[in-house]
């Protein structure tokens, strides 16, 4: 229990209006610094020598118990890679600092770290708010990204997988979610335990509890299931409940049986809704998702039963289709809809490389009826910690977009009075949040990526040059371009050079505070899709392994090479000079930023083909941001 006489006070605040970092002393060539409170980051700006300084306007505001740090990016020795170190900040000495200093107007919070030497400047009135509650107003002023509120709500989707041994649950869990190493307990014979949360620091957005299934001699795991699903379904909290269970089952052969006698009653609960509501309304029914794993070796074995028949190859693959539809229905679906009853939710998938496309099947069924059972943090978060469909990245982003600033681009209040880099910042955090990559070294929040962005969307201002009725077409032209792009760029052992530098110096307009006219519509609009766009090149590329620049740049660079950069301005800009700025309204800039994501996006079974296509980005050597800098 919390003492509450030694508890902090929640609307303690310190307002910080900027932070100069000194290094003259210390042999580290430092490249970039970030001021990171929680979430929120922003960056120290090069000054002249060995220095950084920055000017917060607005004001980064600390409260008493809030982690405090500098994420500084320096070169190792010889400049051969970029090391990362965080200096973190006493935030209760700060505010004991600011108490016994209340005479002044303005404090300068000195640190010592090593042989750097920080000032951490407070604004004039820091000291008196320091002691005084802050109104909601104030508070709503903040900019805070939205996926801050979703992921405070349900930060991980939870999932219960049941399946006996040797189904295939850890394989299909590493390839659903982009980790790589297994998280159920089976391997651990004698210490499996259901209410055990598996968390991987590959993909802190999901939690999964593993049960090893209805086993003959295991009789009491049915109740030991049933016990945990009513547990869960009474916590008040979302992020506490379960919201969805994959049961798992390997197709068997022609006359084998599907289903043991605790997995029948287990689904006969669940068709006579013990395993749903049935006392309080409050109550959500779980949903129960069958999924058929092993997929590939029905195939294998139909193609070595039928390959005596003489066909061409496209009617062969039809009719290896039909016969395992036939024998699915046969060994599968009968048999289940004998016990759960007819409208189940299932899938058959595989984890091999060729058959991804399955997986996208199954997340897909899966987000649709956690969507339907729970509010709709739980079905953004599902779409979140998944990395196998980027169609769901893009369904989620503009659920996100559209609960606050995609919807509001027109009229948006919480805007006024920041700079277009402020505002541009929390559109970008919450892009890259949906899209969930394992990105340790945090390479999208750093300057080097959103300075790539931002001067992507400074083309803008050339004008359109092209018809983009004339050129793409459709979603397979676009397909073909990225996937030659891509094999040229990948397989080149040479520094990859984006053609918009990230070490350029930023336009002014991004300093400048945001004020509604054409041009800032035309920017936003551009920012959002262009990011999303590299986004999934990225996961194209990336195939869930942890980021590095060169990936990142990869990714840039095959989209400005491609015809679909310079379409998206041009669609942007052709739109603008349909409608006057008054003309315009919220409804008909979402719906346009949202037309445009679906024109571009390119669905599960694209991307499975084109990575067979291309190298792979994870052999090849890394390399750092600065071989970066020379424009083309």
């Amino acid at each position: 229990m919390t003492d509450s006489l030694h508890a902090p006070p929640v609307h303690c605040l310190l307002h910080i209006s900027g932070v100069s970092v000194d290094f003259s002393r210390s042999r580290k060539n430092v490249e970039s610094a970030e001021a990171r409170i929680g979430k929120s980051h922003r960056q120290i700006e090069r000054g002249a020598g060995k220095t950084l300084r920055q000017t917060f306007s607005p004001s980064m505001k600390v409260s008493l118990g809030d982690s405090f740090s500098l994420h500084v990016r320096h070169k190792t020795f010889l400049g051969m890679r970029i090391a990362h170190q965080d200096i973190v900040f006493d935030t209760e000495d700060m505010f004991r600092e600011s108490r016994e200093r209340v005479e002044l107007k303005k404090l300068a919070y000195n640190k010592s770290h090593k042989n750097f030497q920080i000032v951490v400047e407070l604004s004039r009135n820091a000291t008196t708010e320091a002691e005084q509650p802050v109104s909601s107003s104030d508070e709503n002023r903040e900019l805070q990204p939205t996926t801050d509120e979703i992921i405070r709500i349900c930060p991980r989707f939870r999932i219960l997988v049941i399946g006996k041994t040797g189904v295939g649950k850890s394989s299909l869990i590493n390839s659903a979610f982009g980790v790589e190493k297994a998280l159920t307990s089976h391997d651990r014979r004698g210490d499996a335990n259901i209410d055990t949360e598996f968390i991987s620091e590959q993909n802190e957005r999901f939690v999964l509890h593993d049960s090893k299934g209805f086993e003959p001699g295991e009789e009491d795991n049915l109740k030991i299931v049933q016990n945990f699903i009513e547990r869960r379904k009474n916590m008040p909290a979302l992020k506490d409940q379960l919201h969805a269970i994959w049961l798992c089952f390997e197709i068997p052969r022609a006359g084998g049986r599907l289903l043991e006698t605790g997995t029948e009653e287990f689904l006969t609960l669940k068709r006579d809704g013990k395993l749903g509501k049935v006392a309080a309304q409050l109550f959500v029914k779980v949903p129960v998702i069958v999924v058929f794993t092993k997929f590939d070796m029905l195939i294998d074995r139909l193609d070595r039963t039928l390959e005596e028949i003489g066909s061409d190859e496209d009617a062969f693959k039809e009719l290896v289709k039909n016969k395992a539809d036939i024998e699915l229905q046969d060994v599968c679906i009968r048999p289940l809809e004998k016990f759960a009853g007819p409208g189940i939710p299932h899938a058959t998938i595989s984890t091999k490389r060729n058959h991804k496309e399955t997986l996208a099947r199954l997340i897909k069924v899966t987000e649709d009826h956690v969507r339907q059972n729970f509010a709709i943090e739980a079905s953004v978060m599902t779409s979140i910690a998944q990395r196998v469909d980027p169609e769901l990245k893009f369904k989620a982003s503009i659920e996100v977009g559209k609960k606050k600033y995609w919807k509001v681009l027109v009229s948006c209040a919480a805007f006024k009075d920041r700079t277009m880099w402020d505002c541009l910042y929390v559109l970008h955090t919450d892009i890259v949040a949906v899209w969930n990559f394992h990105d340790p070294h945090h390479y999208l929040h750093s300057p080097e990526f959103r300075k790539l962005m931002v001067n992507m969307v400074n083309e803008l201002e050339d004008g359109p040059t092209t018809n983009p009725n004339q050129t793409i077409a459709g979603r397979l032209s676009i397909v073909g371009t990225i996937a030659g792009i891509l094999s040229a760029l990948a397989g080149s052992a040479t520094p990859i050079v984006v053609p918009i530098a990230a070490g350029v110096v930023l336009a002014r307009w991004v300093y400048e505070v945001y004020q509604l006219s054409r041009v800032v519509l035309q920017r936003f609009m551009s920012y959002i899709v262009d990011l999303t766009l590299v986004l999934q090149i990225l996961h194209l590329v990336s195939e869930s392994q942890e980021l590095s620049p060169r990936a990142i740049k990869l990714a840039v660079a095959s989209y400005l090479a491609s015809p679909t950069s310079e379409e998206v301005h041009t669609r942007i800009q052709l739109y603008d000079r349909e409608l006057t700025l008054l003309a315009r309204t919220d409804r008909d800039i979402l719906d346009k930023v949202i037309d445009m994501m679906r024109l571009y996006s390119i669905n599960a079974e694209a991307i499975s083909k084109l990575r067979q296509d291309i190298p792979a980005v994870a052999s090849a050597p890394d390399e750092p941001w600065e071989e970066n800098t020379a424009s083309t």
